[in-house]
């Protein structure tokens, strides 16, 4: 098969068709596969190849998918960072991956100085691309890496998750199917492009020949529906933070929106009354629940949205070349009710974690994934997340999901959002703790009047014995919280 580069753009590779479209910057696919044969050409003059990783130090821009796609055309390891890193986290990236060369946006080429290697923040400086450069792409393999990206789990320690050519065609052909993609699809696009999320909507369109429009301002939230409007927009996607500020702090709800065709949601649970009060607004259109995970490229399950109301609660089940199972600690399949692990196999499991054989071994068995996620099924093999496998707390002897007790704080219409961990406790062992943030950031939300809320719907046990009122929740670019003290 071909290089995952060529691939995704061999429909498009000359047409004036915008693959970019905005309020900041816009580029068609001819000029943007011109661009990208410039950066491959250049590399592989340089005799950089497989093995060499290129590091990419960008906000999602027009130089971020140039130089991303031109890194992997060159059959080099694309290592795309999550621009808004701290220090520490990106020094750990470096001294693991060791790149060669960074293609780094002007915005942080000061801040680069600091790495010590040879960098690129001016595209137009590459020589331009030759007749002979647009059919000499990198000799590749499907088990060739294509990209490493970094995710820090729930150790906080970086791992680089090795994504190869094979995988990305994989999960990008099925996401396309269910969603039913093609040319005439515009996205709007929140999340980073260094997100696996984020990087799913850029290879579905691209393969797809939609549009894509970059909202760089959504701390402004209305931005996102009125890009819908203005660009006409077909689709939007976003994790559960995403779809819980638009519906608690914007007007979203209040507009119309006629071309938007589906909403998609992942990276992690969104409260079920935040998506039955998008559903019934906008009854007219699709909405995915949607699972993943970075080390299965990005996508391993969707809820088909007909059943949203029936499987209420449930991911679904696997994606059409990706097969799912609930597996309990001997192995075998749980029955019905039984809580067990997700495990997951198919072209879209990783390679491994870079550099980090131990980490590899303990998620990856002859090509099965263990997700780490525990999960229930239904007689009809729908999978429901209880929580994950070093999630839990344990109060006095009970263990106790965060997942629920967030699910029921967030359903309360003076919340945005809350997020809940365990302390440690003298007599319970661990005590529960919420973290909550108001509606409105001019709220008197009182810590006792989030445990009354509580124990009116929660058993004794997971009500809370403590609770923070904050004015928002430490999150990474993409959206996800971090961990909680």
């Amino acid at each position: 098969m071909p290089n995952i580069t060529e691939y995704l753009f061999r429909n498009n590779r000359f047409s004036d068709r915008l693959l970019i479209l905005g309020p900041d910057e816009t580029l068609s696919y001819g000029n943007a596969y011109q661009g990208i044969t410039a950066v491959s050409a250049w590399l592989i003059s340089r005799h950089f190849s497989r093995n060499d990783n290129i590091l990419l130090w960008a906000d999602n821009s027009v130089f971020f998918i140039v130089a991303y796609f031109g890194i992997m055309r060159a059959g080099c390891t694309c290592v795309p960072i999550d621009p808004k890193a701290d220090p520490r986290f990106l020094e750990q990236v470096i001294q693991l991956c060791r790149p060669v060369y960074g293609f780094i946006h002007p915005r942080y080429a000061a801040a680069a100085a600091a790495l010590n290697i040879e960098t690129c923040s001016d595209l137009s400086t590459l020589p331009p691309c030759t007749d002979s450069d647009l059919n000499a792409p990198a000799d590749t393999t499907d088990g060739d890496t294509a990209a490493i990206i970094f995710t820090s789990g729930s150790t906080g320690i970086p791992r680089g998750v090795m994504l190869s050519h094979g995988n990305i065609r994989a999960n990008t052909d099925d996401i396309m199917a269910y969603q039913g993609l093609t040319e005439t699809d515009i996205h709007q696009v929140i999340l980073p492009f260094s997100y696996c999320f984020g990087a799913s909507l850029l290879h579905t369109h691209v393969a797809a020949g939609g549009g894509l429009v970059l909202n760089t301002r959504f701390m402004f939230p209305d931005t996102a529906p009125e890009l819908v409007e203005e660009y006409r927009c077909t689709g939007l996607s976003g994790v559960p933070a995403v779809y819980q500020i638009l519906c608690r702090r914007s007007t979203f709800l209040q507009f119309k929106m006629p071309s938007l065709r589906f909403m998609a949601q992942a990276g992690g649970p969104l409260p079920q009354p935040f998506i039955e009060e998008i559903t019934n607004t906008f009854p007219e259109k699709t909405f995915f629940v949607m699972y993943g995970q970075t080390e299965a490229t990005a996508r391993l399950s969707y809820l088909p949205p007909e059943l949203i109301r029936i499987k209420a609660g449930s991911i679904g089940r696997g994606l059409a070349h990706t097969r799912l199972a609930v597996r309990d600690q001997n192995g075998q399949p749980v029955s019905p009710g039984q809580e067990g692990e997700i495990v997951a196999w198919g072209p879209n499991v990783m390679q491994g974690y870079y550099r980090n054989a131990e980490a590899t071994a303990a998620r990856l068995t002859d090509g099965c994934l263990k997700t780490g996620d525990l999960a229930t099924v239904d007689a009809d093999g729908f999978i429901y997340i209880t929580g994950r496998q070093s999630g839990f707390i344990k109060s006095a002897g009970v263990r106790i999901s965060p997942h629920r007790v967030e699910a029921a704080i967030a359903a309360w219409e003076n919340v945005l959002e809350a997020a809940v961990t365990g302390v440690p406790d003298p007599l319970l062992g661990e005590a529960v703790k919420a973290v909550v943030v108001p509606r409105d950031r001019k709220m008197k939300l009182k810590p006792e009047d989030v445990i009354d809320w509580c124990r009116r719907h929660l058993p004794e046990h997971m009500v809370p014995r403590i609770v923070e009122i904050s004015p928002g929740l430490p999150r990474n670019s993409s959206g996800k919280i971090m961990q909680l003290t």
